[in-house]
């Protein structure tokens, strides 16, 4: 059972696409070919990966990871990342976490939903993930007279360096997954 297989565990045991296959080989190779990253790999595992257009000839690797394991996996994101950039090239790879969105209760009913389970909530979790490493140090959400929101997201200015050519990725992913607008900036830094 040490195949690519075991690196990918679908919902109601679905049967993986070809694009998702890819993804759980690249993870059993990295797991097999890079000692150091060796240990933190091995309990490691996906959900689903897709491939999404951003813009122009860019593409973006949405991985979406298990939400139990989603701390194992920021521990080493990063290395990750840069790894399995490498083996996909001239794609950029986003790690997310799989929530789950619950309908409102019905009126009258004593079923209270969670609050993490909140479209806002889920959202907004969505949105770290898809920056994650950078921070989200704060959002504005503008609204035009023609009735039309865009939302403003800075980030902190230390991951600048790591995330600047990213910034265009990032807004498609979120777009395309959430259906949201966002533009994304550094804050300007007033010198002395």
């Amino acid at each position: 059972m040490f195949t690519a297989r075991r690196k990918i565990q679908k919902d109601k045991d679905a049967e993986p696409t070809e694009f998702e296959d890819s993804v759980a080989q690249s993870f059993f190779d990295l797991e097999n070919t890079n000692q150091e990253l060796k240990s933190d790999l091995k309990d490691l595992f996906i959900n689903s990966a897709v491939q999404i257009d951003v813009s122009g000839n860019r593409k973006a690797v949405v991985i979406h990871v298990p939400y139990r394991l989603r701390k194992a996996f920021r521990k080493v994101h990063v290395r990750l990342v840069r790894e399995l950039e490498k083996k996909f090239s001239g794609k950029d790879v986003i790690l997310i976490s799989t929530r789950r969105i619950l309908r409102p209760p019905k009126k009258g009913s004593a079923i209270v939903r969670p609050r993490s389970r909140t479209l806002t909530s889920v959202h907004d979790a969505m949105l770290e993930d898809v920056v994650y490493p950078a921070e989200i140090v704060g959002k504005r959400i503008r609204y035009r007279l023609d009735g039309s929101k865009i939302m403003k997201v800075y980030l902190d200015p230390k991951e600048r360096n790591n995330t600047e050519y990213k910034l265009e990725t990032f807004a498609g992913v979120y777009r395309k997954l959430s259906g949201k607008d966002v533009v994304f900036e550094y804050p300007i830094t007033e010198s002395a």
